[in-house]
């Protein structure tokens, strides 16, 4: 029985050993702050518990039952050997708390997380490191600030774009302010229905979603931003409406504080007039170069014909001109003059105004028949 007893004891130093060597070993790796240093004392338990366990060893080598080979090998003289248990050991984890220890920024912890030990035979305690938390959560987390910052940036918008619109001018006199500009320059006002040909050409190279949009091109609007706040400058996209609004209330300036004028003001156009008074007001207040103002006096300066007489060779130039009057009259600069027509004729055929055939026609026409009639209509 004494043997016995003694064995089971020197067993139970034997356990002890590895437990505080595998402990003090973990520690060492963690690393030696001042905040660690406890697990010096494991290390201390662990140097007394192999020297008890050597003693007890050398006082059992004759009793009947004796450790021999490692655990799980079988031992000489048919004696049996003790296997070591296997027993679920935790494992140290650091946690920062703070420099002042716990609680505080800097300072830091150890608490246990448990780990499984697995004991192959003959091979001694193996552990699996704690397994990190599912990624789905940071998923989450990150989708949940974005869906945030997305409905703020909303609303922000909705709150500036409401500004603005109370910040700038009614667009209900704009009837009066075409009329006023057309006086100024000898314009009849209003002057006769567009024409069919040019209103065409007109929308197709200028706004060819002027019948659906709701005053404004939402894209165009975002690239031009877009282009302002990356300091590219980006520009175009202006809509007839926003067209007609730098005409009528910007006295057609090109500033960021005045292109956010008549972004507000062409919705207040289109939600004001109907589409034809806004093209007959655009038509009639609009410069097509040489002096001419107005489609009026544009088709009988050009062509020596009314509006309603225009062909699509000369709709398609007059059309083309809007942009650059001043570079495109063709009875100063042709070649310019002819780059836009065709320009235009195309944005006729992609829109399905024209076929191909009668596009190819169109440009058949030489410059110098169309202006052949050039020096005003007949009376």
């Amino acid at each position: 029985m004494q043997g016995v007893r003694c064995a089971t004891a020197s067993r139970l130093c034997v356990t002890w050993a590895v437990l505080a060597s595998s402990l003090c070993g973990k520690a060492r790796r963690i690393g030696t702050t001042p905040a660690n240093r406890s697990f010096g004392l494991l290390g201390n338990a662990g140097r007394m518990a192999n020297a008890a366990a050597a003693d007890n060893q050398d006082g059992l080598r004759g009793d009947a039952m004796t450790m021999r080979g490692p655990a799980g090998d079988g031992g000489s003289g048919g004696d049996p050997t003790v296997p070591l248990p296997a027993r679920d050991l935790p494992t140290a984890v650091p946690r920062r708390f703070g420099p002042g220890g716990r609680g505080r920024p800097g300072g830091s912890e150890f608490s246990y997380v448990a780990a499984t030990a697995t004991v192959p035979a003959g091979h001694g305690y193996a552990y699996q490191p704690h397994a990190r938390g599912p990624r789905r959560h940071r998923v989450r987390r990150v989708l949940r600030r974005l869906v945030i910052a997305a409905v703020v940036l909303i609303l922000l918008g909705v709150v500036a774009f409401g500004g603005l619109m109370a910040a700038t001018p009614s667009a209900g006199n704009a009837s009066q302010l075409a009329a006023e500009q057309a006086s100024a320059h000898q314009v009849a006002y209003p002057g006769p229905a567009v024409p069919a040909r040019f209103a065409a050409a007109l929308t197709a190279t200028e706004d060819w979603r002027f019948y659906s949009e709701p005053g404004i091109d939402v894209y165009a609007v975002a690239r031009v931003g877009f282009g302002y706040v990356t300091g590219h400058g980006i520009g175009g996209g202006a809509t007839l409406y926003q067209q007609l609004a730098k005409l009528l209330y910007t006295e057609g300036r090109s500033s960021p504080k005045d292109e956010a004028t008549q972004v507000a003001v062409a919705i207040k156009l289109y939600l004001t007039y109907s589409r034809p008074k806004i093209l007959q007001m655009y038509t009639d207040v609009v410069y097509f170069g040489n002096g001419f103002y107005g489609l009026s006096q544009a088709s009988c300066g050009y062509f020596g014909v009314g509006p309603s007489s225009l062909s699509w060779p000369q709709a398609a130039m007059l059309a083309g001109m809007v942009q650059g009057p001043s570079l495109d009259d063709p009875l100063t600069h042709p070649a310019n003059a002819r780059i836009r027509e065709e320009h235009v004729i195309g944005r006729l055929v992609a829109t399905g105004k024209l076929t191909q055939a009668q596009a190819s026609a169109a440009l058949a026409v030489p410059l110098s028949s169309l202006v052949a009639n050039a020096g005003g209509c007949p009376a």
